[in-house]
């Protein structure tokens, strides 16, 4: 298959500008395509993910892939459908540009890759030039029907805001202009931006000059809710942020309904690998080899095979029970949602101990599940009345790990 139908089976395509036009271009010339994002965070989240991916089958395909760290952009900020942006610090951005820049380069390598920083022409530019050479060619009759300036014009734009396609437009022709960047790849939600760009520099160049836009849809589960989002946080691409083992746990959680979805979207495996993890998913589900494999493949692709294979030595831990011999930081990693209870450093008796730390509604029950084997601490099964609970025992002093049962964990922390 070639590029464009390679997106179309896995899901990934919206809408492109001219098909016909850029699968040509792309067998004429080594062409570039970009994707750009505002350093508005220190790390890059899965939302951001969704149209690199794209990018990267873009460079597989033989392109040339170009990246945009938004530091003139970033300054002002892309306008949201509902609210002002809060305008970051010169120090916020700086910080932000350098934490994304080394993510965008670990994805991406050396080869074929070019990362590029806007406010390198942008900042350059004067309030007379900006609007003398590019305001003249953008009618406000147009820039008012994009969506999202559109979904603001009753709770208020600011002019910043408003004139950010202009900006995203100048970008896409000084990438064409310098790196032979034919085509910029979007969200859904950039198609205004992109074709105000695509119009610039045929405004600019000619109508013969070839530029094409290609977007992204919308990626949601089947649930409908939208994608990247665990309880309420965002899966960050800092392991710093979000941890090898939280990040591949994400992949492996995911459902039956949506893990063909995503390992078309997100893997760079076959059609037939990918066929018959299908089958395999609907012979067996329980055995969960689709999940597993999806986990390990976007594990490998952000974090590298290392972390993948970290993430599953505890995972393997962890559902066995053998947590004895886990870090403490493996222990804060695995089990930061669990329950959790506050300790002293004092040594306490099991059963004072797991009823002080509401594990049990009384000394009988605890009595009771501590003599029918019920109790592990710290991956130890206790069967003694009398066993002393030390917290200076275990994972540096600073973690008791309870299981009640054969699931229930809870978690104390040293104080």
């Amino acid at each position: 298959m070639n590029f464009i139908e390679d997106l179309k089976w896995r899901g990934a395509l919206n809408q492109v500008t001219d098909e016909a036009g850029l699968l040509e271009a792309m067998s004429n010339d080594k062409i570039g395509a970009y994707v750009g994002t505002d350093p508005t965070a220190p790390s890059l989240h899965l939302g951001h993910l969704i149209p690199f991916m794209v990018l990267k089958r873009f460079q597989n395909a033989g392109g040339k892939a170009v990246i945009i760290i938004g530091g003139g952009t970033g300054a002002i900020g892309d306008p949201r459908p509902t609210t002002e942006r809060k305008l970051l610090s010169p120090e916020q951005l700086a910080a932000n540009e350098q934490g994304i820049t080394a993510q965008v380069t670990k994805l991406f390598g050396a080869g074929d890759t070019q990362i590029v920083n806007n406010n390198d022409w942008l900042g350059k530019l004067t309030l007379t030039d900006f609007l003398r050479d590019y305001g003249k060619l953008f009618s406000i009759n147009v820039m008012l029907k994009k969506d999202v300036v559109a979904s603001r014009l009753e709770t208020g734009i600011s002019f910043t805001e408003f004139t950010y396609q202009i900006l995203q437009g100048i970008d896409f022709h000084e990438l064409w202009r310098r790196h032979n960047v034919q085509l910029q790849i979007g969200g859904s939600d950039q198609w205004g931006n992109i074709t105000s760009g695509i119009d610039l520099i045929h405004a600019i160049e000619g109508n013969e000059a070839k530029a094409f836009g290609l977007t992204i849809p919308l990626m949601t589960d089947a649930t409908g809710k939208k994608f990247g989002k665990s309880e309420g946080n965002a899966i960050w691409l800092d392991a710093e942020k979000t941890s090898p083992y939280t990040f591949y746990q994400f992949w492996y959680n995911q459902s039956d309904a949506d893990v063909v979805k995503y390992l078309k979207y997100f893997t760079f495996l076959s059609v037939d690998e990918i066929n018959e993890l299908e089958k395999a998913s609907q012979e067996n589900p329980g055995a969960r080899e689709a999940q597993r494999r999806l986990a390990q493949e976007v594990t490998k692709f952000v974090h590298g095979q290392s972390a993948v294979e970290e993430a599953e030595r505890l995972s393997a831990a962890l559902f066995s029970g053998d947590v004895a011999d886990l870090s403490a930081d493996e222990i804060a990693d695995a089990f930061g949602g669990v329950p959790s209870f506050e300790i002293e450093q004092a040594p306490k008796n099991i059963v004072d101990f797991l009823v002080d730390g509401q594990i049990e509604n009384s000394k009988r029950q605890a009595r009771e599940d501590v003599t029918n084997g019920a109790i592990r601490i710290n991956g130890e099964q206790i069967k003694d009345l009398e066993a002393v609970i030390d917290p200076a025992s275990h994972y540096d002093g600073q973690f008791v790990l309870v299981r009640r049962g054969k699931k229930k964990y809870f978690l104390g922390k040293v104080q």
